[in-house]
């Protein structure tokens, strides 16, 4: 085609220069793609040639038309509803981009029509078109604000999260709103990642029990969180020990909140408390009594039948695989108990890994080998989230969390080379 072309029109006309009108109508219907394609890039054509080729045949002339910036607005409307996802997309992006100019003295058909193309393309069937779209708008300060809270309660966590995380249009009411029913999985989490969380938004977040939304709060050093919210979730992570690390961590944490947690936490908990630079002597000295009374009655214990009681464990684990009912949910539930030995145990099973690797894994707090080790045990990544943070105490700022909502984010190579490298 592209020989016949050449034949017929030589090397192809010159559009570097100005084009008149007459010869605009010409190229606009000029057989080769190229040519009408390089002519919708121009912001000087008059607005009937850039009209007559939004409606051109060929989809990647169209996508050149919805990107230029000199396209009336009255072919938004036939755009926006384009049978290319791509021209949609491109749309998108150029009047998300052009509406921060739509001062209040712009002429109201102008307005209408790129608020129209806007509200088309946030109800667009196609995620990716309405994710571009959040993307684009997601830290604009004057966009439509109905079209904020729609994409905000979007079914699609990928819509919904940049304008939950970034949007400066969303009042705390909003706010509060979603969190009191979220309308998606991640919603509350993503809320969680917002610049300066208000006091009032973190007591809902607290009080959500949404724990990874809450683990990412207490990571955010921009959220303000009351002082009676942190003893709440200090009380509340005798249960949900995934907040225990991030609690640990948590900048400017209260000395009674600092010496509550010290009384019941994991070993690894308590050493990053340890690590605090903002204790006290009567706090520091409180958590380095605690490390040394655990130690000596770990002993003690070992000496007392410990190891009788961990051969217990065991013992169920080994029962629980021959009936087939090891699953995520009962690992989870001793997980919350702090049976590590169960765990630990149950995780070795599954994976068909010796304990002793198993161990190494957990007491290397790497966030990538322990998911290697769910997904080597044939779990979802949504449980190796948790077990990152409730079995191998990373700490929540270094979590892994799934692709696309629930993939795993590494390939099977890399996940294998993980666990051959703590078996070798």
């Amino acid at each position: 085609m592209s020989g016949m072309l050449k034949r017929l029109f030589g090397r192809g006309p010159d559009l570097d220069g100005e084009i008149d009108y007459d010869r605009a109508r010409e190229l606009a219907r000029h057989p080769d793609v190229a040519v009408r394609r390089k002519l919708a890039q121009r912001s000087d054509m008059r607005p009937e040639i850039l009209y007559y080729l939004a409606e051109d045949e060929a989809s990647e002339v169209r996508r050149e038309i919805a990107a230029n910036e000199a396209t009336p607005p009255h072919t938004f409307r036939a755009l926006a509803e384009d049978t290319s996802e791509d021209v949609r997309c491109d749309l998108a992006v150029k009047i998300a981009r052009l509406t921060p100019g739509l001062s209040s003295d712009e002429r109201d058909r102008i307005r209408y029509f790129t608020l129209e193309a806007l509200e088309m393309l946030a109800r667009d069937e196609i995620v990716r078109v309405r994710q571009v779209l959040a993307e684009t708008l997601k830290d604009v300060a004057n966009a439509p604000r109905h079209i904020i809270q729609r994409l905000a309660c979007d079914s699609e966590i990928s819509v919904a999260s940049p304008v939950l995380a970034f949007s400066p249009l969303l009042s705390d009411d909003d706010l509060l709103e979603i969190i009191s029913s979220p309308a998606v999985a991640g919603a509350v989490t993503a809320i969680s990642r917002r610049v300066g969380v208000s006091e009032a938004v973190s007591e809902a977040i607290a009080g959500s029990e949404d724990w990874d939304a809450v683990a990412v709060l207490l990571a955010n050093p921009s959220a303000q969180i009351r002082e009676e919210t942190l003893d709440q979730l200090v009380e509340g992570s005798r249960r949900e020990t995934m907040i225990q690390m991030p609690l640990a961590s948590r900048p400017s944490l209260p000395l009674r909140a600092t010496r509550k947690l010290a009384s019941f936490v994991a070993d690894a908990v308590l050493a990053a408390l340890m690590r605090r630079d903002d204790l006290d002597a009567d706090t520091a000295a409180l958590v380095g009594d605690t490390v040394r009374r655990r130690m000596r009655e770990a002993v003690a214990d070992e000496g007392a039948g410990g190891s009788a009681k961990a051969a217990s464990g065991v013992d169920e684990v080994d029962r629980l695989y021959k009936q087939g009912k090891l699953d995520d949910a009962r690992i989870s539930s001793e997980m919350t108990s702090g049976n590590r030995t169960f765990v630990s145990h149950a995780l070795a099973l599954k994976a068909g890994l010796p304990d002793s690797v198993v161990e190494r894994i957990a007491a290397a707090r790497s966030a990538k080998a322990i998911t290697a080790l769910s997904w080597k045990a044939g779990f979802s990544m949504r449980f190796a989230i948790k077990l990152q943070a409730r079995f191998g105490n990373v700490s929540s700022g270094e979590i892994l969390q799934a692709r696309d909502g629930f993939d795993y984010p590494m390939s099977e190579e890399d996940m294998t080379w993980q666990l051959d490298f703590y078996a070798s």
